[in-house]
Parts: structure tokens; C-alpha cells; sequence
């Protein structure tokens, strides 16, 4: 659960993906950038939102695991190799 209201990048949403956790975060600022479409994204502001993707998680077995796997696999994208290949590879067009 990381409801942030504003936030540059996300690590820890990353991090527990990366261990395998179910993330439910905010809907706001690069959160959904970060989490794509391996996390629950709710209104930071509406508790009952939050209250309903926290049950979801803790009620459906099916969900934690897709999540999971998931969460794994977005968490992969973001490996400091890929970043510094990305990072070459712009910096290239330019030099």
C-alpha cells in the first residue's frame, strides 16, 4: 500500500514488486507510470477506494498471484541495465 500524493519516481512500488508483493498504489503523479499494469491504482484521496483494494487482495488468491507475477515482471523493466542502455542510446543521438 503506497498512496503517495506526489512522488518523482516510485522505488519503493519497484521494490516490492521486485520481491514479488501485490502493490496497491496511487493513481497519481509517475505512480502509474511505474506500477502500469501490475498494481491496483486508487484515488489516494477516497478511503473508500483503498478499503476496497485492500479486501480485494486480501480475498482473492487468483489476484495476489497474477500481481505478483506481474509485479515481477514490470519490476524487471527497470533494471539499472536497461536504464543505462536507455541512457546510451539517447545520449548517442546527440554526441
Amino acid at each position: 500500500m503506497f498512496p503517495s500524493l506526489w512522488e518523482g519516481f516510485g522505488f519503493p512500488v519497484l521494490e516490492a514488486m521486485a520481491c514479488g508483493t501485490p502493490v496497491i498504489t496511487s493513481n497519481l503523479s509517475s505512480l502509474t507510470e511505474v506500477a502500469g499494469d501490475a498494481a491496483i491504482l486508487v484515488n489516494p484521496y477516497n478511503t473508500a477506494e483503498i478499503t476496497e483494494a485492500m479486501q480485494l487482495i486480501a480475498t482473492d488468491a487468483k489476484l495476489r498471484s497474477h500481481l505478483s507475477t506481474q509485479g515481477i515482471a514490470r519490476a524487471n523493466l527497470f533494471s539499472w541495465e536497461n536504464t543505462g542502455n536507455a541512457t546510451v542510446e539517447v545520449l548517442s543521438r546527440y554526441l
